[in-house]
């Protein structure tokens, strides 16, 4: 056993790792040693924990066989995953943590840990709902990135209502853990079911297009949720990670909120990717019609390759697509290339390119580009204007001037790379329909773009032979 004292001392130490690595992991250059600390922390905490309750001589085997289980297997998919899946990972991972919340909640209120205690009654169903929702929705979460639910919001009859009431109802039987006159089952099973409910209510109405926001916003409620359990149980080290986490997802909710110039309140209500039929015309508008796009080579008022010979300054943009394609190392050789031949290359980094913060440039490092050519977008955007190229690969939404043009439509507002400043655009698509927000994008039709159409691995492939 370990003493009160040290084990607070430790608590305290092993909190201040974890939020050192979390400062690590927001710079791009120190954020594998910043995960790795975590990391490290986050399993010193658990060993801890479990020679402070001295749980090892409770039942040996019943703790280290979850324990290697979980370890194998997480080490497994760890290998397994495809980086183009990691969005969807990420939202399990969210959900998995908050149903190991709640089932710590539902064990202090089943086992009646402290039942002469209404703080860990409340705190106990608290996690469960909290837990629930998190579960529930990242599960939702998850099947809109992996394609297995529809990626546009969906709205029932009376959404609102519908939500507000189990909300409500979760609220109830949490309250209802103080008394004793009902059976604490049926409260636990009754809070676990209202707010699992909410968490899919909520979840469904948001569109796939604001999915990396939901995803942080459910990683901060992983960590709330864990918090809350800690609570539950009185253990500190439990509510000081909980915290963290929790506070550390709110935050990064709160700036891509800012970054796409939206209300988190109006994403959770599934307004921002929905728009009215007067936006839909009032973009068609600004944006015109989608243009009849062509080969590069079947246009001969551009010549490609000159363009691309005499070029001094290229900034290539990265997008969805390209994760998709996996032509991340297709891009890195034209990008070679181009530096060969004395070109200066940067990349333009959305906050909210791909599926989750961080998409790009986690693809861009796996083939070795150098950290410092990953630009933010306020960092990179003023020198579009001197540019010679831009190479959009894979990206649609977050290169869109409607953006700054077409008032009424989801994406009026948000900041956007400004690819359109570039003498010269070369867009490789997989289509020239919409984003993921159904805007038109006005810059294939541009005088200056030249569009290549498919995959991203052959269209940039495409363009890198006007080089060879």
């Amino acid at each position: 056993m370990i003493s009160d004292t040290l084990y607070y001392v430790v608590c305290g130490l092993l909190t201040v790792g974890i939020l050192f690595g979390i400062a690590l992991m927001s710079k791009v250059k120190t954020a594998v040693t910043g995960n790795r600390l975590s990391a490290v922390c986050m399993t010193a905490a658990i060993l801890i924990t479990l020679f402070r309750y001295d749980v090892l001589s409770i039942n040996f085997a019943l703790i280290i066989v979850p324990l290697a289980i979980g370890t194998a297997f997480s080490f497994y998919w760890a290998m397994r995953v495809k980086m183009i899946a990691m969005p969807q990972t990420v939202a399990l991972l969210n959900g998995l943590g908050g149903a190991a919340s709640a089932l710590v909640g539902a064990a202090s209120l089943l086992e009646g840990l402290d039942t002469s205690s209404g703080f860990s009654l409340v705190t106990g169903g608290l996690a469960i709902a909290v837990g629930t929702l998190t579960l529930t929705g990242s599960l939702v979460a998850a099947g809109k990135l992996n394609g297995n639910l529809n990626q546009k919001p969906v709205i029932w009859q009376r959404h609102q209502a519908i939500t507000t009431l189990s909300i409500i109802l979760s609220l109830v039987f949490i309250g209802l853990t103080l008394n004793a006159g009902i059976p604490i089952l049926i409260t636990v099973i009754a809070c676990a079911a209202f707010s699992g409910f909410f968490g899919i209510a909520f979840a469904i109405r948001i569109g796939g297009a604001d999915m990396p926001i939901t995803i942080s916003l459910l990683n901060s409620f992983s960590g709330v949720a864990g918090s809350i359990a800690g609570m539950a149980i009185a253990d500190p080290l439990l509510v000081a990670v909980g915290g963290v986490v929790g506070a550390s997802g709110l935050l990064l909710t709160q700036i891509m909120c800012r970054a796409m110039n939206r209300s988190l309140f109006d994403i959770l209500m599934g307004r921002t990717t929905v728009a009215s039929a007067s936006a839909v015309q009032s973009g068609e508008k600004t944006t015109d019609s989608l243009p009849k796009t062509e080969p590069a080579e079947e246009k001969p008022e551009i010549d490609l390759g000159a363009v691309l010979r005499e070029a001094k300054r290229v900034i290539i943009v990265p997008g969805y697509g390209m994760a998709v394609a996996q032509a991340q190392e297709q891009v890195k050789k034209l990008a070679d290339l181009l530096e060969a031949r004395g070109v200066k290359v940067d990349y333009a980094i959305h906050p909210v390119a791909g599926r989750m913060p961080g998409h790009m440039n986690v693809l861009l490092a796996e083939v070795n580009v150098p950290y410092e050519k990953l630009r933010e977008m306020d960092d990179i955007n003023p020198e579009f204007a001197n540019c010679d190229v831009a190479i959009v690969v894979g990206a649609n939404d977050v290169v869109n001037p409607a953006a700054r043009e077409a008032e009424g439509t989801p994406i009026y507002g948000m900041p956007v790379l400004s690819a359109d400043e570039a003498r010269h655009i070369i867009i490789c698509n997989r289509s020239n329909r919409p984003g993921y927000a159904g805007v038109i994008n006005p810059l294939y039709s541009s005088p200056k773009a030249t569009v290549f159409l498919g995959n991203a691995v052959e269209s940039v492939g495409k363009v890198t032979a006007f080089l060879d």
